[in-house]
């Protein structure tokens, strides 16, 4: 079993920065690809950004391109999401995740385990 852990989050002004990171812990190999989900009240849980095993390749949603940036750090077994000049429609709880079977992963149903989430608001 895996376990991730997510902190960061929290409330912010429009325009701010945050940084999440979510810890893994309960197995010795890292995951392949990893990533952050994030759903706002009454949505639909969305892809935002992931990260491959290495950490060379890093892909993210339109919504979030230019303004977040996804890193990992493996022999922390952590991964992290900088967020920068964020928006109102930012407002979400973010979840970490992670794959045991996928070399690249955007879509929910290619992710094995996840986070409890935390929570980011942003204040317009």
């Amino acid at each position: 079993q895996v376990k991730l852990v997510e902190s960061g989050g929290g409330l912010v002004e429009a325009g701010g920065s945050l940084r999440l990171s979510c810890t893994a812990s309960g197995r010795t190999s890292s995951a392949y690809a990893m990533g952050w989900f994030r759903q706002a009240p009454e949505k639909e849980r969305e892809f935002v950004a992931g990260v491959s095993y290495t950490g060379r390749n890093t892909y993210y949603a339109d919504s979030v391109k230019g303004r977040f940036t996804i890193s990992r750090e493996n022999a922390k077994n952590t991964m992290y999401l900088q967020m920068n000049s964020l928006k109102s429609e930012d407002t979400a709880v973010y979840y970490c995740t992670a794959s045991y079977s996928h070399m690249w992963a955007s879509k929910l149903n290619e992710y094995e385990y996840w986070g409890q989430g935390t929570r980011v608001t942003v204040s317009s």
